[in-house]
C-alpha cells in the first residue's frame, strides 16, 4: 500500500510573524504593567493602615498556592506525556490508522518542545488561579485552633471537620485532576506515536504504555480509596435525613462500615493495576475495577436506600431520634444559640386591655413607653435631607441609623447621619475633575434626633433635631466634624496643598449663605502621598487618569484618598471576615467614627444545619444596606467589632469574641491584625450594637430550633415562622427593630434588636425574641414564647386592623390624595411588662412633588383585640387603655399638641364593632344634605392645606410649611366633627 506524502505545514511570512510577535508583546505589557499597578497600589493602600501583615500574608500564601498547583499540574502532566513521548516504539506496523496519524507526527516532532511547554504552562496557569482562591483554606489547615468539643460519632475534636477536612478534599480533588489530565495527556501522546493502535491488528498496547497507564490508573483508584475514607468522615453533613443535617440512622449504620470496606476494596483494586506491570495482563485489574463498581453499587448505594426506606422511614421519628437531639445540639451551638432565656409569657393577661394586671403594668411602666420610637429611620432620609442637608453636595443615606446616648445623665435612643458628601448629587457646572476629585471632597457633620419625639407646634411633625447644622451645634459634642470617608461617597479626592497656599476644598457655607463659602485643606493622617513624579504616573495609569501628571492641583503634598467606604475598608483590610451590611456613625470622644461587624464564619462545622448567607440575612430593606454575598455556611460568630474613622480613615479591628477558634486561627495567621477588646474605651463599648446581619440569621434559625424534644422536632408542630414587612408591598421579611426598652425580668430599659415571630404558616403571633446590646448584658438572646392557645395578633393582622379602622381609613383617603402620600413607618412590638405586647407604628404623610418629606401626622397602637389613633401616643393609649393611660405612661410630649386635653377619651373599636362605619370620602353622595355641606368644606380645606403644603415644601418656605400643617390638622378636625354629627354621635 503507497504511503501518502506528508501535508506541507503553512508557515507565515517574517512581516506577519513580526506583526504578531509585537502585539502580544504589547498585550503582555500591557497586562504585566496593569497588573503591577494595582499590586502596587494595593500595597500603598496597606501600607497607609497599617495593615501590611495582611498584605505580605495573603500575597505570598497565593503565590505559593499558585506556584505548587501549577507546578504539580502542568509539570506532572507534561511529565507523562513526555515519559510517553520518550518510550514511543521504534517501528510502527504499518496501517491506515497509522499512516492518517503520521502527518500529526511530522508537524508535532519539530515543536514537541514548545507543545509541552505550552500543555504545561495553560493547564500550570489554570490549576494555580484554581488554587490561589483557596488561601484561606491553607492558612485555616496551617494556623488551626482546637475547639476543646469533640464530635459525637467520631470523638474527635470538632477543628479536624472545620480546618483539616476541606483542606484533605481540596488536596485530594487536586490529585484526581492531576492523574486524569496525566492519564488523557499520555493516551494521547501514545496514541499519536503508535503507543496505543485502536485499529491496527495484533497488540494494541507496547510495554512501555501498558506500565504508564497501569501505575496512572492504580494511582486514580488508590486516590478513590483516600476519598472513601474521607467520605466517613463527611457523613457529618448529610443531607439524608429529611428534617435535619448530619450523619442519620442509615448514614451510620447502613454507610459507615460499607464505607470503610469500600476503602480496602479500593486499595486491592489499586494494587491489581500496579500489579499489572509485572503481570503483563489486565484482565486482573479489570476484574478489580469491576468488583470495585459492584460493591460501590450495592454496599454504597443499594443498602443504604433499602434501609433508608423499609426500616427508618415507617418509624424514623423514633429511630432519627439520637440523630436530631446531636443536629439539634450542634446547631444551636454553631449559630450562637445554644444560652437562650425562653420566658412563658403574658400566660394569664391574654391581651386583654381591661384587666387590671394590663392597666398596673402600663401605668408602672416607666421605661419601655415612654422610650417607644415614632422616628422611623428607614422613613426619614428625605426628612433629614430637606431640613439638614445644607448643600446640594452633601446627602444623608436612604436608610438612617439608630443609636443610643446619654444625655444629662438620661439613656435615649436617636436616630442618627453624617452629613456626608454625596458624590452623586454634584450638579452638571460641579461634576469636573477638579471639582469633583479636589473641591467636593469631604462631608461634614452630624445630626441626631430623639427617637421618641417630634417638634409641636409650627413646624409639627418633624424630627427633634437636637444635634444639627453647620458648624455643628447640640447635645453631642463633635471636636471633628468632617467626613472623609462614608457611604456615599464613591470616589477618589485628592487633597493635601503645600505651607501658605490657599485652601481649595469645600467645607461649609459662610454663615448659611449661598455665596461664600468655607475652604480648608485636609490635614488627616488618612490618604496616600503622590508628592512623587513616580507615583503621580501610578495613579494616572491605575485610574487612566492624565489630571494626575498634568494638573496644578496635585503638587509635592497631595494625598490620595480612596477605598472609602468604611465596609470596603474593613473587608479590604480583613478579607478573612464578612461584614455586617449596616455600618452606623457614632460620636466616639468627640470624632466620628463608623462602627461595622465582623463575621467569622465555616461552611464545615459537624451536625449543623447548612445555611445561604446573603438569602438569609435578607428582608424587606435589604436593599437600603448593602446584601451579604450569597455562601453557604453553617458557623458563624460576631468575632470582631471594626471602627473607621470618618476623618482620617483608620481601620481598628477588636476581638469581640477572642474564644471563637476561627477567630484564634486567623489571628495566628495575621498577627497584630486585630486589637484586644481590653483596647476599646467604655464610650465605644456604649456604642456597640447587635449586628442586625447576624440577628436575622439566628431568628431565622430559632423558627425551627427553639424546639428541643426530637420527636416534636421531626413532626414540625411547634415550628415558627418570620412575619412578612406588613408596612411594604413585598412578600419579604419584616427587618428587626432596635428598640430602648425594658425586658420582662430587667430593672431598667436596654438597647436591643427585637422581632416579632409568626406560628408557621400562620397571622397569629407566638414568640418575641431580643437580643441585647446592653455593655453588661451584650448578647443575651430572650425569648418570650406566647401561649399557644391564645390568638394573639402579629403583625400583618395589626396592619389590617389599622387599615380597615373606620376612623384611620378616611385619613387614609386624605392623605393619599394629589398632593400628598400616606406613610407607615415600622410597626414595633413592645413588652409591657408581663401583660402582654404592644403595638405601635406612626404614621407620616409626604408631601408630592420632588421636595416633598414625611412629616409624622398620627400614631397607631394596638393592643389585644383594641386599636388606638391620634395625634399623640398619649391620646392613641388613651383609646385603648382608659383616659390617663397615656398621660402617666408618657413622659414626653411626643407631638404636636393637637388634642383637646379635656375630650372624653374613646375607644376605638376594630371594623365590624361598628355595624355604620362612616364612609370613606370617595363614598360620600353628592346630593345627601343632611352630610356632604360639612364634609364637602371640610374636604377642600383639606386639599387647599394640602396643595399649600407641598408649595410650600418646594419653595423651602418654612414658615409656609407651619402655617399650612396648622390649616391641615384643623381641616381633619372639622372633618372628623362632621363625621361624628352625620352618626348622630
Amino acid at each position: 500500500m503507497a504511503m501518502r506524502p506528508p501535508v506541507p505545514v503553512p508557515t507565515l511570512s517574517r512581516r506577519a510573524k513580526l506583526v504578531i510577535g509585537a502585539i502580544a508583546v504589547l498585550l503582555v505589557l500591557f497586562t504585566v504593567v496593569g497588573t503591577l499597578t494595582s499590586v502596587y497600589v494595593d500595597f500603598l493602600w496597606f501600607e497607609e493602615t497599617g495593615f501590611t501583615e495582611v498584605f505580605w500574608t495573603e500575597l505570598q500564601t497565593r503565590a505559593l498556592l499558585f506556584a505548587v498547583a501549577a507546578v504539580a499540574t502542568g509539570g506532572l502532566t507534561a511529565l507523562a506525556m513526555y515519559l510517553a513521548y520518550r518510550f514511543r516504539p521504534t517501528f510502527r506496523p504499518m496501517s491506515l490508522e497509522q499512516q492518517n496519524l503520521e502527518r500529526y507526527r511530522q508537524s508535532l516532532e519539530p515543536r514537541r518542545a514548545l507543545v509541552l511547554t505550552g500543555v504545561a504552562v495553560v493547564l500550570g496557569l489554570f490549576a494555580g488561579f484554581t488554587a490561589q482562591a483557596n488561601w484561606e483554606t491553607w492558612l485555616s489547615f496551617r494556623n488551626s485552633t482546637d475547639f476543646g468539643r469533640t464530635d459525637p460519632q467520631f470523638g474527635i475534636d470538632l477543628s479536624f471537620f472545620v480546618f483539616d477536612y476541606p483542606f484533605y478534599r481540596l488536596l485530594l480533588g487536586f490529585g484526581f485532576a492531576i492523574v486524569i489530565l496525566a492519564l488523557i495527556g499520555s493516551l494521547l501522546t501514545h496514541y499519536v506515536f503508535g503507543g496505543l493502535r485502536l485499529q491496527t491488528p495484533g497488540q494494541k498496547l507496547t510495554a512501555a504504555a501498558r506500565v504508564q497507564l497501569s501505575v496512572l490508573l492504580g494511582l486514580f483508584v488508590a486516590l478513590k480509596a483516600v476519598a472513601y475514607w474521607l467520605d466517613r468522615y463527611g457523613l457529618v453533613y448529610s443531607d439524608r435525613g429529611d428534617v435535619f443535617t448530619g450523619a442519620s440512622y442509615t448514614d451510620v449504620n447502613a454507610l459507615l462500615v460499607p464505607k470503610t470496606i469500600l476503602v480496602f476494596v479500593a486499595a486491592v483494586c489499586a494494587v491489581a493495576f500496579f500489579a499489572n506491570i509485572v503481570v503483563r495482563n489486565f484482565l486482573l485489574p479489570a476484574a478489580a475495577l469491576v468488583l470495585l463498581l459492584v460493591s460501590s453499587l450495592v454496599i454504597g448505594v443499594a443498602y443504604p436506600a433499602i434501609v433508608q426506606q423499609f426500616v427508618v422511614k415507617p418509624s424514623a421519628n423514633e429511630k432519627e431520634a439520637l440523630y436530631i437531639e446531636r443536629a439539634i445540639e450542634s446547631t444551636l451551638q454553631a449559630y450562637g444559640l445554644d444560652d437562650i432565656d425562653y420566658v412563658d409569657y403574658a400566660q394569664d393577661t391574654a391581651g386583654d386591655a381591661d384587666a387590671p394586671a394590663v392597666l398596673a403594668e402600663l401605668r408602672n411602666d416607666t421605661e419601655t413607653i415612654p422610650n417607644a420610637r415614632l422616628l422611623d429611620p428607614n422613613v426619614l432620609s428625605e426628612t433629614f435631607t430637606a431640613r439638614q442637608q445644607i448643600r446640594n453636595v452633601y446627602g444623608f443615606p436612604e436608610k438612617l441609623d439608630i443609636d443610643r446616648y446619654e444625655i444629662d445623665g438620661e439613656l435615649r435612643d436617636y436616630v442618627v447621619a453624617a452629613r456626608e458628601l454625596d458624590s452623586a448629587g454634584l450638579s452638571e457646572n460641579q461634576d469636573t475633575w477638579i471639582n469633583r476629585h479636589t473641591v467636593y471632597t469631604h462631608g461634614n457633620g452630624f445630626v441626631a434626633a430623639p427617637a421618641n419625639e417630634v417638634v409641636a407646634g409650627q413646624e409639627g411633625g418633624e424630627p427633634n433635631f437636637t444635634t444639627r447644622d453647620l458648624p455643628p451645634v447640640g447635645t453631642i459634642d463633635i471636636d471633628q466634624p468632617r467626613i472623609y470617608y462614608g457611604e456615599l461617597i464613591d470616589d477618589y479626592s485628592v487633597v493635601g496643598a503645600p505651607a501658605g497656599a490657599p485652601p481649595r476644598e469645600f467645607d461649609q457655607p459662610e454663615g448659611g449663605s449661598e455665596q461664600e463659602e468655607i475652604n480648608n485643606t485636609y490635614d488627616g493622617e488618612g490618604g496616600i502621598s503622590i508628592g512623587s513624579f513616580f507615583r503621580q504616573l501610578t495613579f494616572a495609569i491605575y485610574y487612566r487618569e492624565r489630571n494626575f501628571l498634568l494638573s496644578g492641583a496635585v503638587n509635592d503634598e497631595s494625598k490620595v484618598l480612596h477605598v472609602r467606604n468604611p465596609r470596603d475598608r474593613v473587608e479590604k483590610a480583613a478579607p478573612f471576615l464578612e461584614v455586617d451590611g449596616d455600618a452606623y456613625p457614632a460620636v466616639i470622644d468627640g470624632e466620628i467614627k463608623w462602627i461595622l461587624d465582623g463575621y467569622t464564619t465555616s461552611d464545615s462545622y459537624p451536625y449543623a444545619e447548612q445555611m445561604e448567607l446573603g438569602e438569609a440575612a435578607a428582608d424587606a430593606l435589604t436593599t437600603a444596606t448593602t446584601a451579604l454575598p450569597n455562601e453557604t455556611f453553617n458557623y458563624i460568630r460576631n468575632s470582631v467589632k471594626a471602627t473607621v474613622d470618618a476623618y482620617d480613615g483608620t481601620v481598628t479591628l477588636y476581638a469581640w469574641q477572642p474564644e471563637d477558634p476561627v477567630l484564634q486561627t486567623f489571628m495566628k495567621a495575621f498577627p497584630g491584625t486585630i486589637q484586644p477588646r481590653t483596647e476599646m474605651s467604655e464610650e465605644l463599648i456604649s456604642h456597640v450594637r447587635y449586628p442586625q446581619d447576624l440577628f436575622k440569621v439566628q431568628r431565622d434559625i430559632l423558627t425551627r430550633y427553639h424546639v428541643d424534644d426530637p420527636a416534636d422536632f421531626y413532626e414540625q408542630s411547634d415550628r415558627w415562622q418570620i412575619p412578612d414587612d406588613p408596612t411594604q408591598d413585598t412578600n419579604q421579611d419584616q427587618p428587626p427593630y432596635y428598640i430602648l426598652a425594658q425586658r420582662p425580668g430587667d430593672d431598667e430599659a436596654t438597647f436591643q434588636l427585637t422581632s416579632a415571630l409568626n406560628a408557621f404558616q400562620r397571622d397569629n403571633l407566638s414568640a418575641f425574641i431580643s437580643a441585647s446590646s446592653a455593655p453588661e448584658t451584650y448578647g443575651d438572646i430572650q425569648v418570650l414564647r406566647l401561649p399557644g392557645n391564645t390568638p394573639f395578633r402579629g403583625p400583618e393582622q395589626v396592619q389590617n386592623a389599622f387599615l380597615t379602622n373606620n376612623q384611620v381609613r378616611p385619613d387614609l383617603t386624605l392623605f393619599n390624595s394629589e398632593n400628598s402620600d400616606a406613610v407607615f413607618g415600622n410597626l414595633l412590638t413592645l413588652p409591657i411588662g408581663d401583660a402582654g405586647l404592644l403595638y405601635v407604628e406612626p404614621l407620616y404623610v409626604r408631601g408630592a412633588g420632588e421636595g416633598g418629606f414625611p412629616l409624622l401626622q398620627k400614631v397607631l397602637v394596638n393592643f389585644g383585640d383594641r386599636i388606638g389613633y391620634a395625634d399623640t401616643l398619649a391620646g392613641a393609649l388613651d383609646q385603648v387603655f382608659g383616659a390617663g393611660a397615656g398621660e402617666s405612661a408618657t413622659d414626653s410630649d411626643d407631638i404636636a399638641d393637637t388634642v383637646d386635653e379635656d375630650a372624653t377619651p374613646e375607644i376605638v373599636p376594630d371594623p365590624g364593632t361598628n355595624p355604620d362605619p362612616a364612609p370613606d370620602i370617595d363614598e360620600i353622595p353628592p346630593g345627601d344634605t343632611q352630610v356632604n355641606p360639612d364634609l364637602a368644606e371640610a374636604v377642600v380645606d383639606i386639599n387647599a392645606a394640602l396643595a399649600a403644603l407641598a408649595t410650600a415644601q418646594r419653595g423651602g418656605d418654612f414658615a409656609g410649611q407651619g402655617q399650612a400643617l396648622e390649616d391641615l390638622q384643623t381641616a381633619v378636625d372639622a372633618y372628623q366633627a362632621a363625621q361624628r354629627a352625620a352618626a348622630g354621635e
